[in-house]
């Protein structure tokens, strides 16, 4: 009667550390490389670019595009929201330098530099990473190409708030709607531009090998 006892009481305690190993736990796992944790510095939030047309956060498209063509996000805040001049962008590349195969991250930071809080939709197909030559002629890819530009994320920030995304691309080009066929990136300087409405970042260089 004693063992008995013992036996049911050992399992008793198992059973209550087994909790980590329940089908909510491994979805939460399987997600976590999509979406980091929440900061001080704001939230953070993720996007990936797949390289196949459509693919939300990614670009898809065609041959490389001349610097100077419009981009759909290359506007105005909308009335009553943030407005750029209370903003400031920076994008950083997670690697100076990427071998052949690699996919370059980016990082992209929205602050509000103003001490009045606001919103502002800060939805993926509004902010964007832009990859050029190095030289600024051509160019390459964007983060928003191929996402759904119908979409909103309206954040509210508070004076000298941020907000941090993350962009994984492929290395392949892309074209404004989707448009065409992606082909790989050749070896050679590019850099990465972060751009809001009419916010620009300072560009910042890297080099696939």
């Amino acid at each position: 009667m004693v063992l008995v006892v013992l036996i049911l009481l050992v399992w008793f305690v198992s059973s209550l550390g087994g909790g980590d190993d329940s089908p909510a736990a491994e979805s939460a796992a399987s997600t976590g490389t999509l979406t980091a944790p929440t900061t001080s510095a704001g939230a953070t939030t993720s996007a990936i670019d797949t390289g196949d047309p459509g693919s939300a956060g990614g670009g898809g498209g065609g041959p490389a595009t001349p610097a100077g063509e419009p981009l759909t996000s290359a506007v105005p805040a909308p009335p009553g929201q943030c407005p750029d001049q209370a903003l400031a962008i920076t994008v950083s590349a997670d690697k100076p330098t990427y071998v052949a195969g690699e996919e370059p991250g980016f990082a992209i930071v929205i602050t509000n530099i103003s001490t009045t809080p606001c919103e502002r939709d800060l939805a993926p197909g509004l902010q964007q990473a832009i990859v050029y030559t190095l030289d600024g002629q051509t160019r390459v890819w964007s983060s928003a190409d191929c996402y759904p530009n119908d979409q909103t994320d309206v954040k509210r920030l508070e004076g000298g708030k941020q907000e941090v995304y993350t962009v994984k691309w492929s290395a392949k080009t892309s074209e404004p709607d989707c448009a065409g066929e992606r082909l790989p990136v050749p070896p050679g300087a590019y850099h990465v531009v972060g751009r809001l409405g009419t916010l620009n970042s300072a560009p910042v260089p890297f080099n696939i090998g």
